[in-house]
């Protein structure tokens, strides 16, 4: 099974349930921020803040109509992250989504400035990038994501991703149907497709989502000409770190001579 989820926006209530479950799943802190005139907390992902919903208003016909979308990594198709990362930390996993290995990364920040979504968030105290997993420990354990496991109206679906394309297809055409002529699926087409994707009443900017994402050409650049190169360079920066440590220790143990 392809791991997919669904976001029918116009079922969501904006009540942040799935932010506050992606927090405890994940054990995040926190964060510390203030009011800055919007219901929208905190105001952008982060290393610790792998998913928000976002809050968009506008008075049409003389009423306020609010717009609510959840946002996450969207575990890309064709994913720059994975084409731009030199060590291979961000990589494809067998269920189809994108992860990154803290272990693996170094800090580069090459995903960060490719990500046509503006999703991958740098944590300097860690000196590696953080986003969301797609709660890949409880997915592998037949389990949905916490996301979507809290939310409490279905406008969280997760499943095989042909199951997700008929249900999202289905709810466009009832929307449509119902006078809302500019449903639409985001996410199918969008850089050759994605795992997370959205039923939308309205176009994306609408909602405060990209309106035509696209992969950057640094990255396709990158992966065409600059793979090989960038190895070699990893590699070396590797083999130079791992001698530096040995003179240190060298240099160590001959002060420690000297001492006696």
């Amino acid at each position: 099974m392809k791991a997919t989820t669904l976001i029918d926006v116009t079922r969501c209530t904006g009540c942040r349930g799935c932010q506050v479950s992606c927090k405890q799943w994940n054990q995040l802190p926190a964060e510390t921020t203030r009011f800055r005139g919007t219901y929208e907390n905190p105001p952008a992902l982060s290393p610790i803040t792998w998913t928000r919903v976002l809050f968009r208003e506008r008075v049409h016909r003389g009423k306020v109509e609010w717009f609510f979308a959840k946002t996450q990594c969207m575990h890309c198709t064709d994913a720059s992250c994975i084409t731009v990362c030199p060590t291979g930390a961000a990589h494809r996993t067998p269920e189809g989504t994108v992860k990154v290995d803290p272990n693996r990364c170094i800090g580069c920040n090459y995903c960060v400035a490719n990500c046509p979504f503006e999703v991958p968030r740098y944590d300097p105290t860690r000196n590696a990038v953080r986003k969301c997993t797609f709660c890949y420990d409880r997915i592998t354990n037949g389990l949905k994501p916490a996301c979507v496991q809290t939310c409490p109206t279905g406008a969280l679906q997760f499943g095989d991703r042909q199951e997700m394309v008929r249900l999202a297809q289905r709810r466009v055409e009832e929307l449509k149907a119902a006078g809302r002529t500019e449903a639409r699926i985001y996410g199918l087409d969008e850089v050759a497709g994605t795992a997370v994707f959205y039923v939308l009443a309205e176009e994306p900017a609408v909602y405060g989502l990209v309106q035509d994402p696209q992969v950057p050409l640094t990255a396709t650049l990158w992966g065409i000409i600059f793979k090989p190169v960038r190895v070699l360079a990893v590699a070396g920066a590797v083999v130079a770190g791992l001698l530096a440590r040995r003179q240190q220790a060298e240099d160590q143990g001959q002060e420690r001579g000297g001492d006696l």
